[in-house]
């Protein structure tokens, strides 16, 4: 075999093992793309699947807007920080070689590649921590490969699986560092690291830091000099190759402190010794009432050796303090909220505090390597045995130890005892040998399999985690729909609520206001809110316009609406719509404190009626809602209903009026006018939008009932009037006043305005920091912001407006990273020169410095080999 083809074998059988196991978990559960279960679970599908589309969309130029600025969501909204988090996965790129209708198809080989490039790296990097048999490292670099974090967080977090990958590849350029040489190849790959998502990197990059502390501690005989030398070899290595990534830190990070605030996440405290613990055990998932824990259990080979490795006794007593150590403070740093927020960048995060869990699964694959490359003797093999049979009794009462754990850690821990006696044996013979490491891969395989079955089936079992259906039928039909009625960038056609996803301008194309992002802009949020459209989680998930005037001032001509009655239903809905750009002679500053009010500022007109409201008995009730033994009245911050019923509003309008309601925090049912509807508000988190109800009658009274789900506040002015012909009159106002001529770019807009435009430019656009607008191709200028939309002065006898976003922070980031990589060029020259100068026989420092760093790993005794007889050592 040839050498490049030994150095290959191992690391490829890793990958190749550990993405057949993870295949063959989704086949048996029948799961995409080996069955009709969808694998699009909660972000999978509400994110990234939508955003992967974008990504085929962009890179077929079959989309407006570019890498800059998004023109389809939340009615356009930055995108380069979104890419940057959701899509620097190199695997991601794969997208464009599919076609758009099978994009669910590379998302899941996102996840899958993952897993095998980190399994064959963990691989490679096992070897260099100490050299042992390369077939035995790969088995063990599976169990990495689909560690508890993988199947139970990462591989519905395509971004996320770039951490499993950048954790070995950290390792590897440390290891570089330690031997004093490949400086430029190991800031690469720390650059490589941090580029692919410098989320998880951060975690990779913060344990390998620990990992090589340890290692400079336990190199003995090396001397101090040579260790600091290293050391700062490493030290400068890593910020060199973070500032070649600087435009994905600077630019995230701008849009980070821009974007609408998370809900406040609090940390609930550590889950209990005993759920900790059982972590370790494979295949647990406790279902929706299991408590939180970091999921990192690396299979029972894993699992035995860890639980062999303090009675190694060929390792030396300080490495297996040293080792252990390191381990438990992990562990405990995981469940302890500062040193939480150092694993997450400082800040809480919403959902799994745990999410670093991946850098354990890693550091005990490390450990179960070195008991293994240490050959291990019977007795302490038997040892560990003891003590994984000690936890599985200690744990076994968890919610998250089920059958598959107990399958696993009977059958899989007594046929990989068995397996590992017979290969530490002193010689045991060839045919023996090849028999027991096929035994022990197919329980590699199976085992791995099957851990990753049982957690898959018990997490769709739970209800608000189940897949969704992204690119379905009905989905592919809604996306030929608003093809056929494109009319960009003259109207937008919003492909109206989320039905398929929360991102559903991305899946299915148009240009609507639904966005779910965690860079989406608070000010993009607010402004939304402001005019009447709804949200989720608080505002990080902004919704479409429902009503007549803010679909009009958005310019929405054509929307998708659900079929009255028929549920799972859509059709499109005609509306009038103003263009995307419109001349007003003056902005009103006055705009009052009703959404009907703010509407009509931006809209330049009047449009509605807003009645004085008065309680009433509704239907069924014996009287009206009563608080204390009073009928509930208005007061400045609006109504307070009782929990007993509903309260029914009368007032006055114009007859033939469209009824409309505004209650963005009221949760019941709201009716009247001939309509219903169901509102799910809930203060700051979830924001109902302004809705039709119907007609006014002939009489003129209008009848509005709110039921609320327990006691509920309502603004003071919760219904309003339309007038149809008034909101057709000021769209025809504006229209007269639109441009001559617009065209958009991929992060721009140009407007030919009518001769002798004066006033001031309105956009369509929130208002967002990184806009700049020249006229008549004066200098660029920040534009201003009015109703929260983008506005710029025209002066006087204006003809041309041209405005571009530039996303904030990446001018900086980019001159730090071509200032790095001028540095990186540097030393790649000088290296090279001086390599060309020494090359000679004799021995280099940093042969000297190897041999120091591996002295303790090429420790033998006279009667003990380092590795299993009759297996080469790794290279």
């Amino acid at each position: 075999m040839r050498p490049t083809t030994r150095h290959l074998a191992a690391p490829g059988c890793a990958a190749l093992l550990s993405m057949a196991a993870y295949c063959l978990a989704l086949a048996v559960h029948g799961s995409y793309p080996f069955g009709a279960r969808s694998r699009a679970v909660n972000d999978l599908g509400n994110q990234f699947v939508p955003f992967h589309a974008r990504l085929w969309d962009l890179l077929h130029g079959t989309t407006t807007g570019d890498l800059f600025f998004n023109w389809s969501s939340g009615y356009g909204v930055p995108f380069l920080a979104d890419f940057f988090s959701y899509l620097m996965n190199p695997f991601s790129w794969l997208v464009g070689l599919f076609p758009r209708a099978l994009a669910d198809f590379p998302v899941f080989l996102v996840t899958l590649f993952s897993i095998g490039l980190a399994a064959a790296l963990m691989t490679v990097f096992l070897g260099r921590l100490r050299p042992g048999p390369s077939w035995l490292r790969a088995l063990l670099s599976v169990g990495y490969g689909l560690c508890g974090w993988v199947v139970h967080d990462g591989a519905a977090d395509p971004m996320w699986m770039w951490g499993l990958v950048a954790l070995p590849l950290c390792g590897i350029a440390a290891d570089w560092g330690l031997q004093r040489r490949r400086w430029v190849a190991g800031t690469l790959l720390i650059a490589l690291s941090w580029a692919g998502n410098f989320y998880t990197a951060a975690m990779a990059t913060l344990a390998m830091t620990l990992v090589l502390g340890l290692r400079l501690a336990l190199a003995d005989g090396m001397p101090g000099g040579d260790r600091l030398r290293a050391l700062a070899r490493v030290a400068s290595m890593t910020p060199a190759g973070i500032a070649l990534a600087a435009p994905v830190l600077t630019v995230t990070l701008r849009a980070s402190r821009a974007a609408q605030p998370a809900p406040e996440a609090s940390y609930d405290g550590p889950p209990s010794p005993g759920e900790l613990v059982a972590q370790l055990l494979p295949g647990g998932h406790g279902g929706v009432h299991a408590p939180e824990a970091p999921h990192v259990y690396v299979g029972m080979l894993g699992l035995l050796l860890v639980a062999a490795f303090p009675f190694v006794r060929a390792v030396p007593l300080k490495a297996r303090i040293g080792w252990c150590g390191l381990a438990a403070g992990i562990t405990a740093s995981f469940v302890w909220e500062p040193t939480i927020l150092l694993w997450h960048g400082f800040a809480l995060p919403n959902g799994s505090p745990y999410r670093a869990a991946f850098v354990l699964g890693g550091l005990l694959t490390m450990i179960a390597w070195l008991a293994l490359a240490h050959r291990p003797q019977a007795g302490e093999l038997a040892a560990g045995a003891v003590l994984v049979a000690v936890l599985a009794w200690f744990c076994r009462a968890q919610s998250s130890v089920g059958d598959a754990t107990r399958m696993l850690v009977v059958g899989g821990g007594t046929a990989t005892l068995a397996a590992l006696l017979v290969l530490c044996r002193r010689r045991p013979s060839t045919a023996v040998r090849t028999g027991v490491t096929a035994l022990l891969t197919c329980t590699v395989l199976s085992g791995s399999a099957l851990a990753a079955f049982s957690v898959t089936a018990g997490r769709d079992s739970i209800a608000w985690f189940r897949p969704k259906t992204t690119l379905s039928e009905p989905a592919l039909a809604v996306r030929a729909g608003l093809a056929a009625r494109s009319d960009w960038p003259r109207s937008r056609t919003d492909p109206g609520p989320h039905e398929f996803a929360n991102n559903d301008p991305l899946l299915l194309g148009g240009e609507g206001g639904s966005y779910y992002s965690s860079y989406l802009p608070a000010a993009t949020a607010r402004t939304l809110h402001g005019l009447g459209a709804g949200w989720y989680v608080k505002g990080r998930h902004t919704l479409s316009f429902e009503d007549p005037v803010g679909r009009a001032l958005m310019g929405v001509s054509s929307s998708l609406v659900p079929v009255a009655g028929r549920p799972g239903r859509y059709a499109f809905q005609r509306s009038d719509a103003a263009p995307l750009l419109t001349v007003r002679d003056a902005l009103p500053r006055d705009g009052g404190g009703t959404v009907f009010a703010r509407q009509e500022r931006v809209l330049g007109a009047r449009v509605y009626e807003v009645p004085s409201l008065t309680p009433a008995a509704g239907p069924g009730r014996r009287g009206p809602a009563v608080l204390g033994g009073r009928a509930p009245v208005p007061d400045r911050a609006g109504w307070t209903l009782d929990a007993a019923g509903g309260t029914t509003f009368t007032g006055r309008c114009t007859p033939g009026s469209t009824v409309v309601w505004y209650a963005p925090w009221f949760s019941g049912r709201v009716s009247g006018a001939g309509g219903s509807s169901r509102a799910v508000g809930r203060r700051a988190m979830t924001a109902n939008p302004v809705r039709v109800l119907g007609q006014v009658p002939a009489d003129g009274t209008v009848s509005v009932r709110f039921t609320g789900d327990g006691r509920q506040h309502l603004p003071p002015h919760p219904v309003g009037c339309l007038a149809p012909r008034k909101l057709a009159a000021a769209v025809a106002a504006l229209r007269a006043k639109g441009p001559d001529e617009l065209t958009t770019s991929g992060h721009g807009l140009t407007a030919t305005l009518p001769a002798g435009s004066s006033g001031s430019a309105l956009l369509a656009v929130p208002a967002v920091p990184g806009w700049s607008c020249s006229v008549d191709g004066g200098p660029p200028r920040a534009p201003r912001s009015y109703g929260g939309l983008l506005t710029v002065p025209l002066g006087t006898g204006a003809s041309r407006l041209a405005c571009s976003y530039v996303p904030p922070g990446l001018a900086a980031g980019l001159a730090v990273s071509g200032g790095a990589g001028l540095a990186v060029a540097m030393v790649a020259v000088v290296a090279a020169v001086r390599g060309r100068r020494n090359r000679s026989p004799q021995c280099t420092s940093q042969t000297v410095t190897k041999h120091y760093i591996y002295r303790m790993a090429h420790q033998r005794t006279a009667s003990e080999p380092s590795s299993v007889p009759g297996e080469k050592a790794s290279e």
